[in-house]
């Protein structure tokens, strides 16, 4: 069966939004899975993304039948303030009328803009790219939304953060029609990551935090990443880098703005969500991260992130994460 979906575009859109899930459809399609795309613009004709490539002979959405799935691009503008920010009535009565003939109605970036604009995301939960996130609250505040997640469901809405994101989000959405070889078979031909579920963080605490300027603390927080589970408590690291206590703990306040302990345990906790996210049960979980106890885990999921180590799996993990045994 080809099912049929239908990308949304217009003048100003990011192109990565629309190619890159565009290819992940393409790729399907080889692999006896086909999709039959159509680019849509308010008025038909040709739209010209920000970086300025065309796109030609996009069609008007009266020329469109029913839809398997609407993909609505994003573009800087639409999270804009201002009289020039935001989307406007042509783009929101294209996707309003796309909308109602999809199975399944997506964003991938600011096109959550859109979604919320016509109420379509009101009670649900729902993300866009994290710089965008604030903006989406504050503009409708009865989406609840994930600012950290990478891609989001909530019944037939799927929204997703920003640029590359896309290629996760249309990798979940053939994951869901055709299982997880396909997806992982095209994941593997367009050389990227199978798994960057939709709970994954848009930034890990590597990337989160900013570097340590000096280099003794660049190399012990280096080798916390290498090995989260090693023994990195303030005394052992003190004797690594040949200081005192009391002097570790002035340089991370220092350089990286938190104690040793808090952003060790950071570290942890991301391996945490990693292994869980891997398969792995609660108890091995806790001992390859570093938390060590199951309990200790379960405090950390609780002040961080608000959820147990077995909700977090429940809610973010892929349908091909395999299940684990363990209690959260």
């Amino acid at each position: 069966m080809t099912r049929r979906v239908a990308f949304l575009v217009f003048d100003g859109v990011t192109l990565l939004d629309v190619s890159g899930p565009l290819e992940v459809l393409h790729e399907s399609g080889r692999l006896g899975h086909p999709y039959a795309t159509v680019l849509v613009s308010p008025s038909g004709g040709t739209v010209t993304a920000s970086n300025g490539v065309a796109l030609a002979a996009t069609a008007a959405p009266e020329d469109v039948g029913p839809l398997d799935t609407l993909v609505v691009a994003g573009a800087d503008h639409l999270a804009a303030e201002g009289p020039d920010g935001g989307p406007d009535e042509a783009l929101l009565a294209a996707a309003r009328s796309l909308a109602e003939r999809a199975q399944r109605v997506a964003s991938v970036c600011s096109g959550a803009f859109v979604l919320a604009a016509l109420g379509l995301l009101d009670g649900r939960r729902a993300t866009t790219h994290w710089r965008h996130a604030r903006a989406l609250e504050l503009r409708h505040p009865r989406v609840r939304v994930e600012p950290d997640a990478l891609h989001v469901r909530d019944g037939r809405y799927h929204t997703s953060a920003g640029i590359s994101a896309g290629i996760d989000l249309a990798l979940a959405l053939v994951e869901h029609d055709h299982g997880p070889d396909t997806a992982r078979e095209i994941a593997r031909e367009l050389v990227v990551f199978m798994q960057r579920p939709g709970g994954q963080s848009q930034f890990s605490t590597a990337l989160a935090t900013p570097p340590a300027r000096g280099e003794l603390l660049r190399t012990l927080t280096d080798a916390v990443l290498a090995d989260p589970a090693a023994d990195h408590s303030l005394p052992a690291m003190a004797a690594t880098a040949a200081v005192s206590t009391r002097h570790l703990t002035r340089l991370f306040q220092a350089e990286l703005h938190t104690t040793p302990a808090r952003w060790v345990e950071r570290v942890r906790l991301d391996r945490a969500q990693q292994l869980l996210l891997d398969g792995h049960s609660i108890t091995a979980t806790a001992r390859h991260s570093g938390l060590g106890s199951d309990e200790t885990l379960r405090r950390a999921f609780a002040r961080h992130l608000g959820t147990t180590p077995t909700e977090y799996r429940r809610r973010f993990g892929s349908t091909s994460t395999p299940g684990a045994p363990g209690t959260g």
